[in-house]
């Protein structure tokens, strides 16, 4: 008999296919076991210096061959790996006669429960930690890292929650689909499977149940999972596995009446600009400037900087980059610029506002950016995130002046920044919504709570209404009329960007994998109706009720299986 579970559909699709759950983790040393036989405090400090080490360059390596968030994910992780408060911690523990796996795992659940406690992104990190701690035991021990399992068929991988540098790693060729009971919409499983285009399900709680062999099919779109499926759910399957083909992206977005919208790529360095170039997009919406920062005791250099934006430059010349000055604080600390003893990071000294604590950084940044830029044909636009207040954008559009770039602006990230758009929008030049934040922070939803996975969604009427006071503001701001983008998640969902179209957002941008598919759909829509829709998701009581009302007017997304 068929078992029903529920859950939230993070990336589209339809399959069935038999589970394979994540092994079990590594098992705990005892506590305080002793040091080896012969070993010395000497010879068992540089046993667990050197498995660090090892664990941190591996995960670098896989970085290194990694695109996208992928490799933002493994070089956050090779971070934590490389901490060096965590191993002085597990140092102390060894000369106190502890050998090396118990030191580490002793010193890393005290550094999980701090971040723990902290909760929001902070919490998040804890994962990281514990994940980091696995592999170094793995590695002092001989033993495997923790890993997705082999086997001879494709299978659908199901887990409480998947590490970040599992996930960063999961090959499409052999996973048909994820199922998390745990995780949210924003969670780095939710993240990698829609750039890969994995169906996938996060935080369905009763999956836990689900054994290996288990025959189960997964509905990626409105998020149920069902055990034993029948003859609908095999239809279902049978027609996602037929549908049409998307047409290529012909690097061109626009709406069947020919209204222009401009679809750019999300980038994190050279390499994924160069991808992202390839697959036809029509600019950069967000250069995550931190991929020169993360993984550093130190703030890179002036050249150091210049190489890097100058190779992503490169790869659009004469088209629109958007770059994104540093977003420190919160998931992303540096040890020179940000204090981890913050009690709510994800409120506290985040983007923007590390400049009031670290003055220079920002400045130094932005000589940077200039110099790439006119050493590029690129069409270089530069914003700051994590602005509030009218204040911070004059003072951010000053800074920007006075290193040479002409075209400032500024992130809508937290409610204040919408509500005060037609202030804000004066001061700068454009505007970019970014809706994983502005969600979480307008629904007061940590976006990698599983619990709080159905608040944590840009479907939400109130963020969407948000996003509206934001295009409102942008078209009266004094001097005339400024553009709003957004370059979240929001933007790589077909429907919602047909929504966001008609709410008056002129740019999206997304992974460069959604480009085509949200191409196809907003060319099956005017602009009266993208309006229209955008209307029906305003007046919707939940985010639910406004992605069924929008799907249904758009009948193409079954075609394409979105």
């Amino acid at each position: 008999m068929s078992q029903l579970f529920s859950g939230v559909g993070v990336s589209a699709g339809r399959v069935i296919g038999p589970v394979r759950r994540m092994p079990e983790p590594i098992a705990a040393p005892a506590d305080g076991a002793p040091l080896p036989a012969g070993a010395s405090i000497e010879s068992e400090s540089a046993r667990l210096a050197e498995a660090t080490a090892a664990v941190a360059a591996g995960l670098k390596a896989r970085a290194a061959s990694a695109t996208g968030d992928a490799a933002a994910v493994l070089k956050a992780t090779a971070l934590m790996a490389s901490d060096r408060t965590l191993l002085k911690s597990a140092t102390k523990l060894v000369a106190s006669g502890t050998c090396a796996e118990s030191a580490i795992w002793e010193a890393a659940d005290a550094v999980a429960t701090q971040l723990g406690a902290l909760g929001g992104y902070m919490a998040e990190r804890a994962t990281d930690v514990l994940d980091v701690r696995a592999r170094i035991v793995a590695h002092l021990r001989g033993t495997p890292a923790p890993g997705i399992p082999d086997s001879d068929e494709p299978f659908v991988l199901c887990a409480v929650d998947l590490a970040p540098a599992d996930t960063a790693t999961l090959d499409p060729a052999r996973v048909l689909g994820l199922v998390t009971s745990d995780g949210g919409p924003q969670s780095h499983t939710a993240i990698i499977a829609r750039s890969l285009g994995l169906p996938a399900i996060v935080a369905a709680r009763d999956t836990t149940s689900l054994v290996d062999g288990d025959l189960i099919f997964i509905d990626g779109i409105d998020g149920t999972v069902v055990r034993d499926p029948g003859t609908e759910e095999s239809a279902l399957a049978e027609s996602y596995a037929s549908r049409e083909a998307l047409p290529g992206f012909d690097g061109s977005g626009a709406l069947a009446d020919g209204h222009l919208v401009p679809l750019l790529a999300n980038v994190g360095s050279g390499a994924d600009a160069v991808a992202a170039a390839a697959a036809g997009a029509q600019g950069v919406g967000l250069l995550r400037t931190e991929f020169c920062f993360l993984g550093r005791d130190i703030e890179p250099s002036h050249q150091e900087q210049v190489a890097a934006y100058a190779a992503v430059f490169d790869a659009f010349d004469e088209a629109k980059v958007v770059v994104r000055t540093l977003d420190a604080g919160a998931d992303k600390p540096l040890p020179f610029l940000t204090d981890d003893t913050e009690p709510n990071p994800a409120l506290g000294v985040r983007g923007y506002r590390t400049d009031s604590a670290v003055p220079g950084v920002l400045a130094r940044q932005l000589d940077a950016i200039a110099e790439a830029a006119a050493g590029s044909g690129a069409e270089v636009w530069t914003m700051a995130p994590m602005i509030s207040t009218p204040a911070e954008a004059a003072a951010f559009a000053a800074l920007c002046t006075a290193a040479g770039l002409k075209v400032p602006g500024v992130m809508v990230e937290v409610p204040s920044a919408a509500l005060l758009a037609r202030a804000l929008t004066s001061e700068v030049a454009f505007a970019s919504i970014g809706t994983n934040d502005l969600t979480q922070y307008t629904m007061a939803a940590d976006r990698q709570l599983g619990a709080l996975a159905e608040l944590n969604d840009p479907w939400q009427p109130a963020v969407l209404h948000l996003v509206k006071a934001t295009c409102d503001g942008g078209a009266a701001a004094r001097g005339g009329f400024r553009p709003v983008g957004v370059c979240g998640e929001a933007a790589a969902d077909p429907a919602l960007a047909v929504v966001l179209v008609g709410l008056g957002v002129t740019t999206l941008s997304m992974n460069r994998r959604a480009l085509p598919a949200v191409a196809a759909i907003l060319k099956t829509v005017d602009l009266p109706l993208a309006r229209r829709l955008a209307e029906i998701a305003l007046d919707a009581d939940s985010a639910e009720a406004a992605r069924a009302a929008v799907r249904t007017a758009l009948p193409e997304l079954d075609l394409y299986g979105l």
